[in-house]
């Protein structure tokens, strides 16, 4: 059942951004034969259908093609990006110029915020060396809108066809990479040509330019700006669309740089929900609340001067005198509004990088330190779900928590010795403790991995990812090792109560010893992904081999049949070195993993 044509109308003029944004909705309020009224309707009101199609179909281009060139640079390009951000950070100042410049290379604020994350996790960057790379973070963002403000909608499906020609016929994934990025690019012209030719019948309908009319006040225009942003997800199509209806001659200057100003707090809340809501670590959450508190005390030092914003990006952007009218704006406008957001940031930046430490200390004292959950044996502390979006630091978060459990598991190996020789038996039963505590992160992790399996990997990060499937396998075998066979040698060892004697004494500490370092340093190699460390594990084969056959040979000759005691301590010392030699075995493999494939060969 239809509506009354008065109230129709009434309804189209309170709230005409409802009929643009949600077209199905203006045809059940029409009733029947909504499209054909639309067509005829006497004001003048624009077919809300093939509008809401353009529109909305535009959108989703815009989004797709930002998606496709953000996921080919992660590819080609993500791991060189990690290690830049890694390195580059010693300072404030050098965090803002690597964010700005990572983020401007990903296309993605979020992406580098989640870079940072893992590093802090990690212990590799302090809270307080993470905010310059917020910050800087900001202004890399704008490199987008920089981009949109180029009229390049007339040829973007040439590198559509570039970039689909390049995926799907290419045999290296370097090249296929660098196509996903050509033909998003393509696509995001493409979807902004799209949005602002299905804006067109807009320049008329009075309605509809009021609201926008309205938007130039800035508290209207920041907060449609921040919703809109939190519902697509994703300050450049806000942006985006700022510009495409400037381009049209639709949005005015200051309704522009408000809506700007707008995405940039709802990017930023939008983080910090999914932050609070998916993230295990106090560290994405403390990032979030940097992100957040910078981005709106931003906003709030320019909203008494968006005036001066104005006149600013007039005065920076190309202007074009030899146009009049709505043709003039919409040639200058594009351009004002990205370069005012650019500006907007870069101003931002510098204004508050000499704040790094209290915005740190601001987001400790409200997000403190969780204490670990009453009843709970371990938690997994590096496994953070927001790293999957890039599988290159998710696997690096593997990596820093199989150090964990690598550490967990030396802790049990050089724990042990001391409890067999002193007979300790509670000692023992708490190395035996401890296993279980490396079975429950060796779930965690294996969970985890299985998560990054259906994400796209690189051929690189599928052999990481074998690798550490590999070394979490070895590594718990290695502590059932410690926790089965060592310990009950330690008990066997308490029950028969004689000792062994000097020399076979000192053997023993010379095998123990050489395989705790064989394992401490494995643990190193696959943690940092050290290859110097992985070598050296590798060239203490020859003193376990020989120890091992000074103890066997020692034992053979000093064996006599009548004494029973010294029997059964013979028994006890070779399998202490089998054991021993077992452990060095899964330490090798361990360390293999890291190692190029032509020294991984070599046994």
């Amino acid at each position: 059942m239809g509506i009354s044509g008065h109230m129709r109308r009434w309804l189209v003029a309170s709230n005409p951004v409802a009929f643009m944004m949600f077209p199905g909705i203006a045809l059940l309020m029409h009733g029947p034969g909504a499209q054909a009224t639309v067509l005829q309707d006497p004001a003048g009101s624009p077919d809300w259908l093939q509008l809401g199609l353009g529109l909305f179909g535009g959108l989703a281009l815009f989004l797709g093609g930002l998606q496709l060139l953000s996921e080919g640079m992660k590819k080609a390009a993500g791991q060189a990006l990690t290690l830049v951000l890694e390195r580059l950070t010693t300072n404030r100042f050098m965090g803002a110029l690597t964010g700005a410049f990572v983020t401007g290379i990903l296309n993605s604020s979020t992406v580098t915020t989640l870079l940072v994350v893992g590093f802090i996790s990690g212990g590799m960057m302090t809270l307080a060396q993470s905010v310059g790379v917020i910050m800087g973070a900001n202004i890399g963002s704008t490199v987008t809108a920089q981009l949109l403000a180029f009229d390049l909608a007339a040829y973007s499906l040439g590198p559509v066809a570039i970039g689909f020609f390049m995926l799907f016929s290419a045999k290296s994934d370097r090249i296929k990479y660098y196509g996903m990025m050509i033909m998003g690019i393509g696509l995001v012209f493409y979807g902004m040509g799209l949005m602002s030719e299905a804006m067109t019948p807009l320049r008329s309908y009075g309605p509809f330019l009021e609201v926008l009319k309205n938007l130039e006040r800035p508290a209207a225009g920041i907060l449609a700006g921040a919703l809109f942003t939190a519902i697509v997800q994703s300050s450049a199509a806000t942006v985006g669309i700022a510009i495409a209806m400037a381009s049209e001659g639709l949005l005015a200057l200051p309704a522009g740089i408000a809506l700007a100003l707008g995405a940039n707090i709802g990017t930023a809340v939008t983080t910090a929900l999914m932050g609070f809501l998916s993230a295990k670590s106090t560290e994405a959450v403390r990032a979030s609340v940097v992100h957040v508190a910078f981005n709106v005390l931003g906003v709030l030092v320019w909203l008494p001067l968006i005036w001066l914003l104005v006149e600013i990006a007039v005065w920076i952007s190309p202007s074009s005198p030899e146009l009049e009218g709505a043709a003039r704006a919409a040639s200058e406008v594009p351009r004002q509004i990205a370069n005012a957001n650019t500006f907007f940031n870069v101003i931002n930046t510098l204004l508050f990088i000499g704040f790094t430490g209290w915005f740190a200390r601001l987001a400790e004292r409200l997000v403190p330190e969780r204490a670990p959950r009453e009843g709970v044996i371990i938690e997994p502390r590096f496994l953070d779900d927001s790293a999957l979006a890039v599988p290159s630091m998710a696997l690096q978060q593997v990596r820093l928590e199989l150090g964990r459990v690598g550490g967990i598991t030396l802790g049990m190996l050089q724990d042990i010795r001391p409890a067999i020789l002193e007979r300790d038996r509670q000692g023992l039963a708490d190395i035996e403790r401890r296993d279980d505590e490396v079975d429950i992160l060796e779930v965690a992790i294996l969970n985890y991995l299985a998560k990054i399996r259906q994400q796209p990997l690189t051929e690189e990060e599928s052999l990481a990812f074998q690798g550490l499937m590999m070394a979490t396998d070895n590594i718990e075998n290695l502590a059932d090792v410690i926790e089965t066979d060592l310990v009950s040698l330690g008990h066997k060892s308490a029950d028969l109560g004689a000792s062994s004697g000097g020399r076979t004494q000192e053997l023993l500490l010379g095998l123990y010893q050489a395989v705790a370092g064989a394992v401490e340093l494995a643990v190193q190699a696959i943690r940092d992904n050290d290859q110097r460390a992985a070598e050296s594990v590798m060239m203490l084969k020859d003193r376990v081999r020989d120890l091992s056959e000074q103890l066997l040979s020692r034992k053979a000759q000093r064996l006599t049949p009548d004494d029973h005691d010294y029997l059964e301590r013979s028994r006890l010392e070779m399998s202490f070195v089998d054991q021993m030699r077992r452990i060095y075995t899964l330490a090798k493999r361990i360390a293999k993993i890291t190692l190029p494939p032509v020294l991984a060969q070599r046994d």
